[in-house]
């Protein structure tokens, strides 16, 4: 296959010109992003083709048609995704903006250092559509924080954290996207609504994805919002708060479920909100697909009445919530995870949900705030709950699980310092740590 490298810019005025409409204010756009696929390629027509871009050897003339060079550029151009590396006092955002000029396949890799936001804002690391495709990546032990000592308030209660969010995922990611082998941390309960230069989210992209409360105030380590799918992979999530919901991740996709978001091989510890989902909330007709993850020392409902008082919110308060909240209308499927030592396990009001080879064990960990127990699992629908180990005051709240597929009375899991469990019970159940490989192995 012959490889042509397209260079230059795309003049907005051009584009303008050839869609009809006004498609950008920037100065320029790089060529790149008009290969065929791209949303703008229907539009241009072949004289705007010919005055943007000269083609080397491949025989594309001015008169060509459209659909012609569709073809023959399909067949002849090759882009090479990057390979980004970021060192310890660079900007990963710069990277990121980079990296997804190339496209689809592009890797940014951290190296070891603790990474933190230079402003106040709502995000300090944020991938919208354009984004989409692209890894980014810890190469060693990286740390992401919301805090920033030099810059935060010293008086708020919010303090060191100077963002909403570490780590944002907007409208337009699908799972070609990831992020992996972070320690993601430092959020605490920080809420702004100021919009920064570029917004977090593009107000005109779908009138549906208005921001509302739950966009600025959920989701500490990240926020998942919109039609946005990634990939979260071998993270630990790790002491963060939020003002409302979701200390450590939230998902919002406001019922456009065209997909989910997959986390796979994490880890969440020590993660607080006052409402909902203390780790993982995923908000109504939202959905994802956790994978051998480990849940300890999560603490949601440390501020319900606050809730109720403040926003007018009540959810659960009875008992409270748990570590993972799920919302009516939303689905998800968790396979060997294992939740320890949280206030409340497990609370779901959707509908054939999954829950296959987990550990429930002690999820005791409340303030007595409630006048209800601490729980393992609250779910309304358990026809999909299947060879769970549980163990506590209260396996199941509702009475709503089958014995006969699940053990309700678990012996003692016997777990060691990283909370593997070394009783012979437990074989082939619950969270085992994974070995995280790089995508630059295969590169």
């Amino acid at each position: 296959m012959k490889e042509v490298v397209l260079q230059g810019q795309i003049d907005s005025d051009i584009i303008d010109r050839a869609t009809g409409r006004r498609a950008s204010r920037r100065p320029g756009l790089p060529i790149r992003l008009f290969r065929p696929g791209h949303r703008l390629w229907p539009y241009l027509s072949s004289m705007a083709v010919a005055c943007l871009i000269s083609f080397s050897n491949i025989g594309c003339q001015s008169g060509d048609s459209v659909s012609d060079l569709n073809e023959t550029v399909a067949n002849t151009v090759s882009v090479e995704p990057l390979f980004l590396d970021v060192f310890e006092g660079q900007d990963i955002q710069a990277a990121l903006n980079r990296a997804a000029m190339a496209g689809t396949g592009s890797v940014v890799r951290v190296h070891p250092g603790t990474y933190a936001p230079q402003r106040a804002g709502q995000a300090f690391l944020q991938f919208n559509a354009e984004h989409d495709g692209l890894t980014l990546e810890a190469v060693g032990e990286v740390i992401l924080t919301a805090a920033n000592a030099d810059m935060a308030d010293v008086n708020a209660d919010s303090y060191p954290a100077i963002v909403n969010h570490v780590v944002y995922f907007g409208d337009g990611i699908t799972q070609l996207t990831a992020i992996r082998g972070f320690t993601i941390t430092g959020a605490n309960s920080f809420l702004t609504q100021a919009e920064a230069a570029t917004p977090l989210e593009p107000a005109a992209r779908d009138p549906r994805l208005k921001p509302a409360l739950f966009f600025y105030a959920d989701g500490g380590a990240i926020k998942i919002f919109g039609r946005s799918y990634p990939k979260i992979e071998n993270n630990r999530i790790v002491d963060n708060s939020t003002r409302l919901c979701g200390g450590g991740i939230s998902i919002e996709h406001r019922g456009l479920q065209q997909g989910h978001v997959a986390i796979r091989h994490c880890v969440f510890i020590n993660n607080r909100c006052p409402g909902t989902g203390a780790a993982v909330d995923v908000l109504e007709r939202s959905g994802a697909i956790i994978e051998n993850c480990l849940f300890v020392g999560n603490i949601a409902n440390t501020g319900m009445d606050r809730i109720a008082g403040e926003f007018g919110l009540r959810y659960n308060g009875e008992h409270g919530c748990g570590a993972l909240t799920v919302f009516p209308g939303s689905r998800v499927e968790v396979r060997r995870c294992t939740f320890t030592a949280n206030w409340n396990a497990v609370d779901d009001r959707g509908a054939g949900n999954l829950y296959e080879n987990s550990i429930f064990w002690h999820n005791t960990a409340g303030d007595g705030s409630r006048p209800g127990a601490p729980y393992e699992i609250d779910i309304l629908d358990a026809t999909g709950v299947s060879g769970c180990l549980l163990g506590g005051n209260t396996p199941d709240l509702r009475g709503t699980l089958d014995a006969s597929r699940n053990t309700l009375d678990a012996p003692d899991p016997d777990f060691d310092e990283d909370f593997l469990p070394r009783s012979a019970a437990y074989v082939d159940v619950g969270y085992r740590t994974a070995t995280h490989t790089s995508s630059s192995d295969s590169k």
